[in-house]
């Protein structure tokens, strides 16, 4: 498996709030800046489905990334298996310098597994800054 990895200044609720919030989902989930997510759904349970839309800014390509969320513990875990059938454990650890988050995952086969885990690290450090700047604004 795959690890990203991340550390944010926020409450625990309030990051665990911006990571399942469709709304919110749009504002940072994307590795660069010429992508975004124009469309998101969640149905955080065990047996819901999750579908984001990732697309270049320039309409040039886009894709549906989704699945079905396997294992949910509020505030601590999510785990779920992508439509490709690759698993996901997504850590929610609430420390003194603030919440830890972890990521990991299963490669695909199709791009290395260092630029894998780039595009995820960026994706969750896209999260950062989100739940970061909403903080500062509390």
């Amino acid at each position: 498996m795959i690890t990203v990895q991340t550390i944010l200044k926020a409450p625990i609720e309030k990051v665990w709030e911006l990571w399942i919030s469709p709304q919110h989902i749009t504002q940072w989930n994307h590795a660069s800046a010429d992508w975004h997510t124009p469309y998101a759904e969640n149905d955080l349970k065990v047996g819901g489905k999750f579908k984001y839309t990732m697309a270049a800014k320039d309409g040039s390509m886009q894709f549906d990334f989704g699945g079905r969320y396997t294992e949910i513990v509020n505030h601590s875990l999510i785990s779920y298996t992508i439509d490709d059938g690759r698993k996901v454990k997504i850590t929610f650890e609430s420390q003194e310098n603030g919440v830890v988050i972890t990521e990991k995952f299963d490669p695909e086969t199709e791009n290395s597994e260092a630029l894998q885990q780039q595009g995820w690290q960026a994706i969750l450090d896209n999260f950062k800054k989100h739940v970061e700047s909403i903080n500062l604004k509390l």
